[in-house]
């Protein structure tokens, strides 16, 4: 079922802020990927009168004295810890040594040298993508206004769709060069750093839901534009038609009431054929009864005075 012009409007901001939404949040946030690292226990440190599952406690607390048998608890696995890793676009956070908050550095500094000039890329690319879809979103609003003729409507319609479309380019790349680079890290990047476990995260489903929304947005925006085109041109040819038809007739020497009466009962068409009435006469002549003119419409000056603009309207 098809969509009114306000509805199909209506339609395509709502997608477009949609996607905005989700793409600030998807780049302010650090949640674009995340895992758990295997770290090595650290010692504990201070008295400790309880067993800390954190860290490796020695049988005393009294280490420098080296008279006494120094033993650990821990043994095979239980000397390692899984602690939480979270990475995006601007910061990689990791759990504290006493697993309470995390410790967050830039993400340039776990990015593979040769690769950190990409790095800036997907920043820049990610900039593009949100600017991008807040013009776009706006023009999207300022095109309602009732201020405006249908052309410029038409013209902002058009300026949205292309800004749109644009953004969700710079986003996909964008998303693409990020995958890539956080691979890359994995693989090769520091060694206090690398993973053993890691997914995409929420921020990443948010990025890439914002891309899907704008693209849906950009496609209603230019089902918009050229369903209105469409229309346009239409109506245009029907004019010319129309405009033909009644050249045809006043060559004939037809009286006005005779064609505004034919262009009424008559759709516009190639060709017609007229029954005019014993009394009327043509060229000063009266015509034999029961006679028939065609009218055709080829090789007809053309008079449409590109009025197309208020006919639209």
């Amino acid at each position: 079922m098809g969509l009114e012009r306000g509805q199909r409007a209506s339609l395509a901001i709502t997608l477009n802020f949609v996607a905005f939404a989700f793409a600030v949040s998807a780049v302010t946030t650090n949640y674009w990927c995340e895992g758990t690292r295997k770290v090595v226990k650290p010692f504990c440190t201070g008295p400790v009168t309880v067993r800390q599952w954190y860290c490796i406690r020695f049988n005393s607390s009294n280490i420098n004295d080296s008279r006494l048998v120094q033993y650990i608890w821990e043994s095979g696995e239980e000397k390692f810890l899984m602690r939480k890793f979270h990475t995006g676009i601007w910061f990689s956070c990791e759990q504290a040594a006493d697993m309470n908050g995390f410790d967050c550095r830039d993400f340039f500094e776990i990015a593979p040298e040769h690769e950190r000039g990409v790095l800036w890329l997907c920043i820049v690319a990610e900039l593009l993508y949100v600017t991008l879809l807040f013009m776009g979103g706006i023009l999207m609003t300022v095109e309602q206004c009732p201020c405006f003729s249908v052309m410029n409507k038409l013209k902002l319609n058009a300026f949205a769709a292309m800004f749109t479309a644009l953004s969700g380019l710079c986003g996909m790349v964008a998303h693409m060069m990020f995958t890539t680079i956080f691979q890359l890290a994995v693989a090769i990047g520091p060694e206090d750093w690398r993973p053993k476990t890691w997914d995409y995260s929420w921020s990443y489903i948010l990025a890439w839901g914002s891309f899907g929304t704008c693209m849906g947005s950009a496609v209603a925006t230019l089902n918009r534009y050229t369903k209105t085109i469409v229309e346009f041109q239409y109506k245009r040819r029907n004019v010319e038609k129309n405009m033909r038809i009644k050249q045809k007739l006043l060559e004939l020497d037809l009286p006005e009431q005779m064609w505004d009466m034919y262009l009424t009962a008559v759709p516009a068409g190639t060709e017609a054929h007229l029954d005019l009435p014993d009394t009327v006469p043509v060229n000063g002549r009266k015509p034999p009864s029961g006679t028939k003119y065609m009218v055709g419409l080829d090789n007809v000056p053309d008079l449409y005075l590109g009025r197309q603009g208020e006919e639209y309207c």
